[in-house]
């Protein structure tokens, strides 16, 4: 255990990419102990892959880039602005509601946040906005993006904990909502302070929403597709998502008419770059995970807990918090493949509901897609809005607070979580 961990260790403060930080640490623990043939890393490496959920991720991607670039985000902030924009600092509120309807598409946090970064950002600018407390309000509005369905980080979690999917869907959507709403209350206190500089909002008119939802349509049957279509038991997450490309294609090729079909190579090879990094990822992490259970260890972590904690109150508690600093440093489905196979078996032995703790993991981790220094979409934001990180983490805190309420409010109030599964399934 202390050479598995110790080499994990050394690896990921040496600077290390993932991928061999997770397959070296392995592989050096059986060459050296040799006790096991080091065949097995190939073998676990390859059984880490063989999964039919998994087929999910690329086709999730390629929705994602082809909400991106097939006109249905302009589609999703028009309606957001008809809904939203009579606010006071209107864009602020649009932003928020547009990316929580791309996250019912996409299931990606960067995705979202550089679909509406593109299209927001520019016009915020242009109109006089704090364009850093900007670029963090879309860079934490695309963290909704693994918490409202569908989401990649839920497959994954899901598939590694031997929950279900359509339940951990289910399970997200209440916190996101709740946290979408949150950061819109944060957005109105903090245009109230300079009233003049954000007194954009446009009349309210009935008249413009109902043509907005109606010019909306084509995208909004898109989360209905894949949510309702898991839920209902009609397909798989994998045939939901491949569902999801093919009417997305439909919709930017023939409703939108932004996208065409020489645009497709491209899109295809950047989903083959994205969802081949995130599969050697889980393969070689597979690895890492057999050993760790081998080795015992979720047996003496909850038996350390079970001695010294004590309470799944303060289990939680612990959980969050480490969660919230590894998802600062380090990327979500990495964090996730290692520690779940740990946390997982110590939260089901303290009596917390599997189901519970595995959609506050999935919070917690999309929280860290906006914690600095590692929030990738804080770089995202940043780079579109063309500023540094630094400055954009200066005001992101703002964002984060309703974001962290809702974290804790999912965490000690467990239908929060559970109540739409149990309604529903």
């Amino acid at each position: 255990m202390l050479l598995t961990f110790g080499s994990f260790l050394a690896l990921l403060v040496a600077g290390a990419p993932m991928v061999f930080v997770l397959g070296v640490a392995g592989a050096l623990t059986l060459a050296v102990t040799g006790q096991t043939p080091l065949v097995v890393v190939a073998q676990r490496l390859y059984n880490g892959l063989d999964s039919f959920p998994l087929l999910a991720i690329p086709f999730f991607v390629l929705a994602g880039l082809i909400m991106e670039q097939g006109g249905i985000a302009r589609a999703m902030v028009g309606l957001a602005t008809a809904l939203v924009g009579w606010i006071r600092g209107s864009l602020f509120m649009v932003s928020t509601v547009t990316a929580t309807g791309l996250s019912a598409i996409s299931g990606s946090g960067s995705a979202d946040t550089a679909a509406v970064s593109s299209i927001l950002l520019p016009e915020m600018r242009r109109r006089g906005y704090d364009i850093d407390y900007a670029a963090a309000t879309v860079a934490a509005a695309g963290a909704l993006g693994p918490i409202i369905p569908p989401s990649i980080i839920m497959v994954v979690l899901a598939m590694i904990s031997d929950l279900s999917v359509g339940a951990m869907f289910l399970g997200g959507v209440v916190p996101g909502l709740i946290g979408a709403a949150g950061m819109m209350v944060g957005h109105w206190l903090y245009a109230r302070r300079e009233p003049m500089r954000y007194a954009d909002a446009e009349p309210f008119s009935l008249r413009r929403l109902g043509q907005a939802f109606v010019a909306a349509l084509p995208a909004l049957a898109m989360p209905v597709i894949v949510v309702v279509g898991i839920i209902g038991g009609v397909v798989t997450p994998t045939e939901a998502a491949a569902l999801a490309v093919v009417a997305g294609l439909f919709i930017g090729l023939f409703v939108y008419r932004e996208m065409k079909l020489a645009d497709l190579p491209g899109m295809m090879l950047r989903t083959a770059g994205i969802s081949s990094a995130v599969m050697i990822i889980i393969g070689t992490a597979s690895i890492f995970s057999w050993l760790v259970a081998v080795q015992d260890v979720p047996r003496l972590i909850s038996a350390w807990f079970e001695a010294n904690v004590g309470s799944a109150w303060a289990f939680l508690l612990t959980a969050n918090l480490l969660l919230l600093v590894v998802g600062m440093f380090m990327e979500s489905i990495s964090a996730l493949l290692i520690l779940m196979p740990v946390l997982m078996p110590v939260a089901i032995a303290m009596g917390v509901d599997p189901l519970h703790f595995g959609v506050v993991v999935a919070i917690n981790l999309s929280i860290g897609l906006v914690t600095p220094p590692y929030g990738i979409c804080l770089f995202v934001a940043s780079t579109v809005a063309g500023r540094s990180v630094m400055q954009i983490s200066r005001v992101v805190w703002i964002p984060l607070i309703p974001l962290i309420l809702m974290l804790l409010l999912s965490t000690y109030v467990p239908d929060v979580v559970l109540w739409l599964p149990r309604t529903l399934l």
